[in-house]
């Protein structure tokens, strides 16, 4: 499909694999690509979803949910919302219905380095919360898609049915003293986690054109 995230259809994208078991990786040569990627994840999504993005600063997060926004043909921009933990956005899904796209930014919350635990996810609760969507995280309402950055561990706690984003950036052929851009090489790993996701396996390997 052409979608909103690129000139390209989705079965174009770049090559991917096999990361065994549940899982699959797929090769993003250009920010473009991992644009269109996140087109092609959208048009998989189902009201009550749960996406986990994690990977370091400067990996791609933020482009992939760009992508995964304008696939959803969301009302606003999709921006980094480490300063107020998380943002609404309006759109539809693949089928029309409508859907509302909450993305969950935990970096201030730990970010990497947190040790998993009640605590952590307490927190994450209570802030969530008080802007009045805790329990859109804990159970996404059938006209909900939840997408969450830096809380791989907490999402595991909180979310046995999702889809973990991971995003690497392979150093081979990589200067290691140039700055960190949003161009060059990534490496996606697509864990399936729980018969909602495990069972959309094919469909989603096709839709980025595994």
């Amino acid at each position: 499909m052409s979608g909103e995230s690129g000139d390209r259809p989705c079965a174009s994208h770049p090559s991917a694999g096999c990361a065994g078991g549940d899982s699959f990786q797929v090769e993003v040569p250009t920010s473009q690509d991992m644009l269109r990627l996140g087109g092609c994840l959208a048009s998989c999504l189902k009201g009550g979803d749960v996406v986990v993005l994690s990977g370091p600063l400067g990996a791609g997060k933020t482009t992939l949910a760009q992508g995964l926004g304008r696939g959803l043909h969301v009302d606003g921009p999709v921006v980094s919302p480490t300063f107020t933990i998380a943002r609404e956005l309006r759109g539809r899904l693949a089928t029309g219905q409508p859907v509302r796209l909450v993305h969950v930014d935990a970096y201030r919350l730990g970010g990497m380095d947190y040790v998993p635990g009640e605590n952590r996810v307490g927190l994450l609760l209570d802030e969530l919360e008080s802007i009045g969507l805790d329990e859109e995280l804990e159970e996404p309402g059938q006209n909900t898609v939840v997408l969450m950055e830096w809380g791989s561990q907490m999402a595991s706690a909180l979310s046995d049915q999702r889809l973990d984003l991971s995003i690497d950036r392979p150093l081979a052929h990589v200067d290691p003293d140039a700055p960190m851009t949003s161009q060059g090489r990534r490496l996606v790993t697509m864990n399936l986690v729980g018969p909602a996701w495990t069972s959309r396996k094919e469909n989603l390997r096709k839709a980025v054109g595994a």
